[in-house]
């Protein structure tokens, strides 16, 4: 645990010395997000903070590669630094877009390539076990995984639109996927529990923590197409990787259910971003429109319609992402009684988080504020209730 600890630690710690540094970088080349109608941010915001995170996750991958627990992992097939060639190129490609706005068609060219270089070198579905059987070839299972780590990346991307939102809900399913992929490890092979998916997960968690605070409402820099499509690659990373470390053919009946997990967390994880992202293909096609033509209806655009503060709105998603996530990684190692518990609870604190802010508020707004006519002597505490309500009582007049 030390050690992915420390791969964390120097991932947000890079992270956040070096975005303040890409910040001043996107500045001078010209990449800022404009004002647009569909934006909730009232000046130009620099972006491009996907190469922070970049230089977080290389540093990380760095010392891990020096650390004798997961030095291992690098000697193994498929390496990390195969994981972090393609960080590298769907960053440069989401720089490119940061700074001159490439086309829909350009952009997902290049996430294939990224993905189809880390398929091609071994970080890929090796198969869709069933009762020890393989349903598909591996040039089926090569598409297969290009196509979840691009459609990983759009999911990210889609829902990259509050200050802090997608950062967040990324590193809250990173953190859930790591202490599923680590316990997994612990109870699998305890003499030897250090994982490629354990190490990206770690690494993920990381350059979200580090680039946060730059991040959250009010931002000062946005992570931007290089940031998104990244942290999208690496969360898919993780949870492809996850698939290869159990063999479900040797697993006890008790061990059969967390030997899926690792194809149904990174939906769960995802959930609320790619649900997001079907609403908005289906809204756009239905009006007529290119499904990748940017509109002002996606959830957190409907959360803040509801009444939700820019802060309250993504503390909304954070909680819908964590309950999702955390529940489904726990369900995996809980019994049944249990695992029925925590749903009850995560869905108790999604539905609190989500309308009692807009009930308070409710109440606030409706309270009565007292009326002062001019002239008319003051009711006993009516001073202090004024100077409580914020009324300001006209002066007396001066006399003739």
């Amino acid at each position: 645990m030390r050690a992915y600890l420390l791969v964390l630690v120097v991932a947000a710690a890079v992270t956040y010395l070096s975005t303040p540094l890409v910040r001043r970088t996107a500045q001078r080349v010209g990449a800022m997000t404009p004002v647009r109608d569909r934006d909730v941010h009232a000046v130009p915001i620099p972006r491009m903070g996907g190469v922070a995170m970049l230089l977080g996750l290389g540093a990380a991958m760095l010392v891990a590669s020096r650390t004798p627990f997961l030095a291992r992992v690098f000697d193994a097939e498929p390496g990390p630094m195969w994981v972090l060639a393609g960080a590298a190129i769907v960053c440069a490609v989401g720089v490119v877009d940061d700074v001159v706005q490439l086309d829909a068609v350009t952009k997902l060219a290049g996430q294939v390539l990224a993905a189809g270089v880390m398929a091609w070198q071994g970080v890929r579905l090796l198969s869709l076990p069933v009762g020890g059987l393989t349903l598909l070839s591996n040039q089926m299972m090569l598409l297969l995984t290009v196509l979840g780590i691009v459609v990983t990346i759009n999911a990210v991307n889609f829902v990259d639109g509050l200050d802090g939102l997608a950062a967040g809900i990324v590193g809250i399913g990173a953190v859930a996927f790591f202490g599923y992929s680590y316990a997994l490890q612990r109870t699998g092979t305890p003499d030897g529990y250090s994982s490629l998916a354990t190490l990206v997960a770690a690494a993920t968690v990381g350059c979200c923590l580090g680039f946060l605070p730059h991040n959250l409402h009010p931002a000062r820099v946005f992570m931007g197409d290089s940031g998104s499509m990244l942290l999208g690659l690496l969360l898919a990373s993780a949870t492809i990787a996850a698939t290869s470390t159990v063999d479900p053919t040797v697993l006890s009946g008790e061990r059969i259910a967390p030997a899926f997990f690792p194809l149904v967390l990174p939906v769960a994880v995802l959930l609320v971003p790619l649900g997001d992202m079907l609403l908005a293909v289906v809204r756009r096609t239905l009006a007529g429109r290119a499904f990748w033509h940017p509109d002002k209806q996606h959830l957190h655009h409907r959360l803040l319609e509801m009444g939700h503060s820019h802060a309250v709105a993504v503390l909304v998603m954070y909680s819908w992402a964590a309950a999702l996530s955390f529940g489904v990684a726990a369900s995996a190692f809980l019994s049944l009684p249990a695992a029925l518990l925590v749903a009850l609870g995560a869905a108790a604190v999604v539905l609190a988080l989500t309308f009692l802010p807009l009930w308070l508020g409710r109440r606030r707004s409706a309270r009565p504020v007292p009326v002062v006519v001019q002239g008319a002597a003051p009711a006993p505490g009516a001073v202090g209730a004024e100077l409580a309500e914020g009324v300001q009582r006209p002066s007396s007049p001066t006399p003739g």
